[in-house]
């Protein structure tokens, strides 16, 4: 009886989780189970050409399931979370109307955020001129200057974001330039947001030694495969150290080793420690979402059918499954 009101909202999948967490056979296994069909939510496996080095899901381990945002942009190209929501979002609705459900995968918290919220962005212009002049700043007077800039238009920002976390004090000093209003009162009107989908989130994590040693032997792989002919690759048809592509753990070390800027050893160890505190980043942002379902793997003996079982009956719990589609989807 009480499921009814739940199904006014189009129905949305999460399946996200760490790095080298399982989520691309689950949620493979998963999308087939529940009619659905998979956005992926990582800023490198949208890039062609960028395959090994970003653990990108293979045609094979598709199963036929459809993924949309791989393989989208040629690496020359800017992903950013304004692109991420305004695509991410055209593809859901695709998939609503083909009477299939939507399934957010990957790991970029904030990408997926951006969408199961409907988080607006639309007041702020892309204005790349103000980002060059800021990042010159920063350059040339030190990121200490750029963030006093900052405490004085928005103090309440500054005061939670670190002075060498420049990158976040460019986008709030942009913010702030192109609506007049600081970015923090947008974020805190942008948390009292509805979400315009019945959606549930799930979160993947493991015991850290396990995970970080599923991270050391994918990144072993990943040497094994050709990392370093994929770079080499790259580098050789146009893309430079330089693009956002190519600043994705894997690509960025492999080319200060191809720079002879350090050792093969000691360029596989870096990697390794970076994808580490990565997957420790990603599990604090997810650690901080309000509403989602953690799915510890040990406790379900690693095995896949099993998880796959119990987020199906979730899903069921939630109404996901028994949503009416009636062709005018949002």
């Amino acid at each position: 009886m009480g499921m009814s009101r739940l199904n006014t909202k189009p129905p949305l999948i999460v399946l996200t989780g760490p790095t080298a967490s399982g989520k691309t056979a689950l949620s493979v296994e998963l999308a087939g189970q529940l009619n659905a069909e998979i956005i992926s939510a990582d800023s490198i496996q949208v890039y062609r050409h960028m395959d090994i080095g970003s653990a990108k899901v293979t045609p094979d381990e598709m199963k036929g399931i459809k993924h949309y945002l791989i393989d989208e942009l040629n690496p020359d190209e800017e992903f950013n979370i304004y692109r991420f929501k305004e695509l991410a979002t055209k593809y859901i609705n695709r998939i609503y109307s083909k009477g299939k459900i939507p399934m957010i995968v990957g790991g970029t918290g904030f990408y997926i955020q951006s969408v199961v919220y409907d988080v607006d962005f639309s007041e702020t212009d892309d204005s790349h001129e103000y980002r060059h002049e800021l990042e010159q700043l920063a350059e040339k007077h030190g990121a200490i200057y750029l963030h006093k800039m900052l405490m004085d238009v928005d103090k309440v920002t500054a005061d939670k974001v670190h002075y060498n976390n420049v990158k976040r004090v460019i986008r709030a000093l942009e913010y702030y330039h192109d609506t007049g209003m600081p970015i923090s009162e947008h974020n805190t009107a942008q948390q009292e947001r509805v979400s315009p989908y019945n959606f549930i989130y799930f979160v993947l994590t493991d015991e850290r030694s396990r995970l970080y040693e599923r991270i050391d032997t994918r990144v072993d792989e990943m040497f094994k495969s050709g990392l370093v002919d994929e770079v080499k690759w790259l580098l050789n048809n146009g893309c430079t150290s330089d693009m956002i592509s190519m600043q994705g753990i894997g690509y960025k070390e492999v080319v200060s080793y191809l720079n002879g800027e350090m050792g093969l050893d000691e360029t596989i160890e870096l990697i390794k420690k970076n994808t580490r505190h990565f997957a420790k980043r990603q599990l604090t942002w997810f650690r901080r979402e309000k509403e989602v379902k953690w799915i510890d793997l040990s406790e379900y003996g690693y095995d896949k059918n099993i998880m796959s079982t119990k987020i199906i009956e979730c899903c069921k719990m939630k109404g996901i499954t028994d949503y009416e589609f009636t062709g005018n989807v949002q």
